[in-house]
């Protein structure tokens, strides 16, 4: 069966959960990546890209003026447009994001899966009827995960089948660096030791800690990798053994 994937996250951003699983599936299944709508077209139409890992990343544009109450109608006919171009008949749905469920309304997957790897409720700027529409995708999945014991734990009693996944490494990437003996080279005149963090920085990372981490021991060095987002990147905090080389 095809698999048609709803994500709050693009394809192209930080590599984690859904890149590590739908690169996966991709060598099983045709995998169908469908990301929330950009706003920039005159017409409505629909970006189908093949990603180096055989996923087709699938972006819908819609028009600027386009009204909220018009966005699921407009998504679902360029989602229809989609399936009759690649002959979609039997597919899974699987849900990163409970936002999308208006548009999968009108099809009939064979398997709806939740994939409940973040409590986005807690999110900055979270849409208001995130928790209705979560209520929802649980009355409509066969089978949700969750991306940690706690989540699973907030989760469990909201569905009768729920899975504690929670996420982990890639052990054969990350042991590629037991073999680098250069530094890269914005960090070749970095001192040591060295505090390292790979992710988003966002409102979640505990900014006061950094600060107060960093100022209480000015020989510690703390390199923070990862792009800056739904915070001001001013508000971060700025001391000479705090680096911030950017996503990497």
């Amino acid at each position: 069966m095809d698999i048609i994937c709803f994500s709050h996250l693009r394809w192209n951003f930080v590599y984690q959960r859904p890149q590590h699983l739908f690169r996966r599936f991709a060598k099983h299944s045709r995998v169908f990546f469908v990301e929330e709508p950009v706003f920039d077209a005159d017409q409505p139409f629909l970006d189908n890209t093949l990603s180096t890992e055989g996923v087709w990343v699938i972006v819908p544009h819609l028009q600027p003026d386009t009204l909220a109450g018009e966005v699921p109608a407009q998504q679902q006919k360029l989602l229809q447009d989609l399936f009759n171009y690649f002959t979609i008949n039997r597919y899974i749905f699987w849900y990163y994001t409970p936002m999308a469920l208006p548009i999968g309304k009108l099809f009939s997957p064979e398997l709806v899966i939740y994939d409940c790897m973040d409590e986005l409720s807690a999110f900055r700027n979270a849409p208001a009827e995130l928790k209705q529409r979560e209520a929802e995708l649980f009355a409509r999945a066969n089978l949700v995960f969750t991306g940690g014991h706690s989540l699973y734990e907030a989760k469990k009693d909201k569905h009768p089948d729920v899975h504690a996944f929670p996420s982990s490494i890639d052990k054969k990437h990350f042991a590629k660096a037991r073999s680098f003996f250069i530094d890269p080279a914005d960090q070749f005149s970095i001192p040591h030791p060295r505090i390292g963090f790979f992710g988003v920085i966002d409102e979640r990372m505990d900014i006061a800690l950094l600060d107060k981490v960093a100022d209480m021991r000015p020989d510690w060095h703390f390199v923070i990798l990862g792009p800056v987002v739904k915070i001001d990147p001013a508000t971060l905090p700025a001391h000479d053994n705090i680096h911030y080389p950017g996503g990497k």
